[in-house]
């Protein structure tokens, strides 16, 4: 179909509401209630102002029953939201019903409990590869199959079930789909849970409830994520290895670049390169412009609420040592307590042993259980009135679990104490959102975001950076010096003292638009998917064990082979082209807990495909079948 203005216009528009006359047909008709159903609909267009409004600005949906009923299908309803020249009509409206008298007034079924979901679309929720519209499992949450019959008006099929996530109302893919083949949007939903009318009123699902980190990206003009298209832009996939062509599975330690990253620096040092803030020359003012830009789409990128909350430093190792060296001294003395978790990088561990060394604090490791998840009663206990930091990692780099970051943070506060979050290895792959977390501070590299080596971020709330000394001295942090004393600029520049790594910032800046123009949500949703099959895969190796299988986690699989030791492994594959880490990956303590003291991992990214882990799983069925 046509997706000119004037068709987008109506895509969310209202079918019908009550305020507007019309009403829903009678229970009578022997169809469930489902107008709880439809406020979650309602709070969902809701929360989407700036992107639902551009197409119309849905303030209300209403569902109508289906003709399933009809033709002997399960009772169903469906949830429009249809263009406006296809609104149905009242004799429509009519026969879909069964012909049920207009001034029914419906009872209102109790709302569903909110559903909690991981930081994926589809977290938890396993979807069948080979099938778009996954069915026939009654086992699965999408086990609902679409009745047979024919609609008055276009009929876009999404099958919800009605205690699915609010994560996984329509996805970009699915509206762009949808653009293509009709010209409005219908939803159908199972309503057995909704299937009991009861007369009291429906609890409202507050719009401040939903995650907007979760909710679908609905910025339409974008493409739907091609994996095709974003490997032909990263250039050093076209290397070699052995004679064979290079599969890159070792992103947990560095990502590739593509080559707008590339060009970007080649650029800056083709056209604007100078030193910043200091001169008054064109160079100078080109050059403090790209570095001050990226500044700024950092702070977009993680969702900080200004420009002065991020310091550029080399990477997420030197942010955490400045909070350590810097705020640590300062605010933690002797028997003061530091809390961390037992799945840490040792960037993450190190610098907090040496300032407790130093200070004679004390530090307090939080467990986990068998499957890498860190055991929230236990991590409560360690907490108290002596407990000043809490460090925790957002992705563990050696098992990919998630942690419950946000639970920790909100513990943490409720007894006082600061708390710092390590996002190396969760930028790539989830929605960073630091106010969200509420974190006093958050760190990541640049490198594991598709950008350049030697460039990171610390990100720090207003009073926790003003509470911080400068960590080094020199120039381009000051406002003044005389041999009595110096007075020091506000953050960032308090931060950053003597020359930065400016072109790898502004680097870091174009990684971060290639990010943003794929869309987050897209890469989350399709890493997940892939995680699924590799796993699946990797299970199917005899002797193979999975190190970390938490319920969330990111594209990590660390794995140790029977008979193998790790580096036998590593060196197999690469044999073959494959690109993966073998060792103890910098945490230690983490994998001595699941009683190993090396691992192979293999990590991916957005530009890994089933192809890749195909070849990963054909390379070590080779291997195993050599060594049997």
């Amino acid at each position: 179909m046509s997706t000119s203005d004037q068709d987008k216009a109506g895509i969310f528009s209202p079918l019908m509401t009550e305020d507007a006359g019309g009403a829903l047909p009678p229970a009578s008709a022997g169809l469930p209630d489902v107008t709880a159903l439809a406020q979650m609909a309602n709070e969902f267009f809701r929360a989407l102002p700036g992107q639902a409004g551009q197409f119309g600005g849905a303030q209300s949906a209403v569902t109508v029953p289906s003709m399933a009923p009809q033709f002997g299908a399960t009772p169903s309803s469906i949830l429009a939201v249809p263009s406006a020249d296809k609104l149905p009509s009242e004799a429509d409206l009519q026969r879909l019903s069964g012909g049920g008298a207009s001034s029914y007034q419906p009872e209102v079924a109790a709302a569903p409990a909110p559903a909690t979901s991981g930081p994926y679309f589809d977290q938890g929720l396993p979807r069948d590869r080979a099938q778009s519209l996954p069915t026939g499992d009654s086992s699965s949450p999408f086990a609902q199959s679409l009745p047979s019959f024919e609609s008055p008006f276009p009929l876009f099929e999404s099958v919800l079930p009605a205690t699915a996530p609010l994560a996984t109302f329509p996805t970009e893919d699915d509206v762009m789909a949808a653009l293509n083949s009709v010209s409005s949007l219908y939803f159908l939903e199972d309503a057995g849970a909704l299937s009991k009318p009861t007369t009291a009123t429906a609890a409202p699902v507050s719009a401040a409830s939903i995650s907007p980190s979760l909710l679908p990206d609905l910025q339409l003009p974008r493409k739907q994520f091609d994996v095709g298209a974003v490997r032909r832009d990263f250039p050093i996939l076209q290397e070699r290895v052995h004679g064979k062509p290079l599969i890159w599975l070792d992103n947990a330690a560095t990502t590739q670049k593509p080559q707008s990253v590339i060009d970007r620096i080649s650029y800056f040092y083709e056209h604007e390169n100078s030193n910043i803030h200091r001169a008054a020359h064109e160079l100078a003012a080109r050059a403090t412009d790209a570095y001050e830009d990226a500044r700024e789409k950092v702070a977009r990128f993680i969702n900080a609420s200004s420009v002065k909350e991020v310091v550029f430093v080399r990477g997420a190792t030197e942010a955490i040592n400045l909070v350590a060296q810097s705020w640590g001294r300062r605010h933690i003395a002797k028997d003061d307590e530091i809390v961390i978790s037992w799945i840490e990088h040792h960037a993450n561990i190190v610098p907090w042993q040496m300032l407790a060394a130093e200070t004679g604090a004390r530090l307090r490791v939080a467990p986990v259980d068998d499957d890498g998840q860190i055991l929230l009663d236990e991590f409560e206990k360690l907490l108290g009135p002596k407990t000043r930091l809490v460090s925790v990692t957002q992705v563990s780099n050696a098992l990919g679990t998630i942690t419950p970051v946000r639970q920790m943070v909100q513990m943490a506060h409720r007894y006082g104490a600061r708390v710092l979050v390590d996002g190396a290895q969760a930028v790539s792959h989830l929605r960073t959102d630091v106010q969200a977390l509420d974190c006093d501070f958050y760190v990541f590299s640049g490198h594991k975001v598709f950008g350049p080596t030697g460039i990171g971020v610390l990100y720090g709330k207003p009073d926790a950076l003003a509470d911080t000394p400068p960590w080094q001295g020199g120039g381009n942090m000051i406002v003044d010096v005389t041999f009595e004393k110096t007075i020091y600029h506000a953050p960032p520049a308090r931060f950053e003292a003597g020359t930065g790594n400016i072109a790898d910032a502004v680097g870091l800046g174009a990684a971060i638009d290639y990010v943003e123009q794929l869309g987050m949500e897209n890469i989350a949703r399709y890493e997940h998917d892939l995680l699924i099959y590799a796993t699946k895969g990797l299970l199917t190796i005899p002797g193979l064990r999975l190190i970390g299988t938490a319920k969330e986690k990111a594209s990590v699989l660390s794995f140790v082979l029977d008979g193998f030791r790790t580096e036998e492994v590593g060196a197999a594959l690469n044999r073959e082209g494959i690109a993966v880490r073998s060792g103890h990956h910098c945490a230690q303590p983490a994998l001595r807990r699941f009683g190993v003291e090396t691992s192979v991992r293999p990590s991916l990214a957005l530009y890994n495909n089933d192809e890749d882990v195909d070849a990963l799983i054909t390379a070590l069925r080779k291997l195993k079948s050599s060594g049997a």
